[in-house]
């Protein structure tokens, strides 16, 4: 949790809490198949609260603190290994080597992979792969923004490999779709099309200047390697000319203006 909330919550018994806020707006959970929900799955969703505020109106005296809720699935691999195969970082922002070697050691890059999905969803306010799409549609749209030359030659094998090579040992590695699908660009014309475009047409926060958008694919471009040997390194993503000219004196900045006006 990032937002500071009342400091009254923490002084009222669930009883008293549900007597002055009422009840906790819910969600029935349906299956898309209309199938019974498997016993991991609550049958309802808690709705979020309205905490009086819009995202656009919070400021970093909001902040309370970051918290990371990980779900038990952080670990140092430094000293514990664990397989692609065993890595539940949400598809979407999941570095490639899980899904096209599954039997690999997982290490740092792949954090470095997440990390640039998490940059472009804050910047852009979402992220440019589709969601609720399977494995391989996602697989091919990051083909698609970096390049089909980019992806490493045994992947490649892996990727095209026919119908009548399908076997168990291979079948839950990616495989490039059959059929018509949508193409997406290159990650700069999508950032154009779908960053700066939006900015232009909705005023919304202004669009990103070309010194920055520069510095910021540069940036990019080095997390979202397909081979993780080829990242950058956290240390390299700090100095990298985005972190040092733009990103971090924001942050400054937005932290001196915010303690002066609490």
């Amino acid at each position: 949790m990032l937002v500071r909330l009342p400091s009254e919550f923490d002084k009222l018994s669930v009883t008293q809490f549900k007597e002055k806020h009422g009840e906790p707006r819910t969600e029935l959970i349906t299956r898309v198949d209309d199938k019974p929900l498997t016993d991991n799955v609550p049958a309802h969703a808690v709705l979020p609260v309205y905490l009086g505020k819009q995202s656009d109106e919070f400021t970093l005296t909001d902040v309370h603190g970051l918290i990371l809720s990980d779900f038990g699935e952080a670990y140092s691999p430094a000293t514990e290994r664990r397989l692609g195969r065993d890595c539940h970082t949400p598809l979407l922002k999941r570095a490639p080597e899980s899904l096209f070697e599954p039997d690999e050691v997982l290490s740092y890059p792949s954090d470095i992979w997440s990390l640039g999905c998490a940059i472009w969803d804050i910047l852009c306010m979402k992220f440019f792969l589709y969601e609720m799409e399977p494995v391989d549609e996602v697989v091919a749209e990051q083909i698609d923004i970096l390049g089909y030359h980019t992806l490493p030659e045994s992947w490649k094998k892996k990727w095209e490999r026919p119908d009548e090579e399908d076997n168990h040992a291979c079948e839950e590695i990616p495989r490039r779709p059959i059929g018509d699908r949508e193409v997406l660009p290159g990650l700069e014309q999508l950032f154009e099309k779908c960053v700066q475009k939006y900015r232009r047409e909705e005023q919304a926060a202004g669009v990103f200047e070309e010194d920055e958008t520069r510095a910021l694919m540069e940036l990019l471009h080095g997390m979202f390697k397909f081979k993780p040997e080829e990242r950058l390194t956290i240390d390299e993503v700090l100095r990298s000319t985005w972190m040092v000219k733009w990103a971090l004196p924001q942050l400054e900045e937005s932290q001196t203006s915010g303690s002066s006006t609490s």
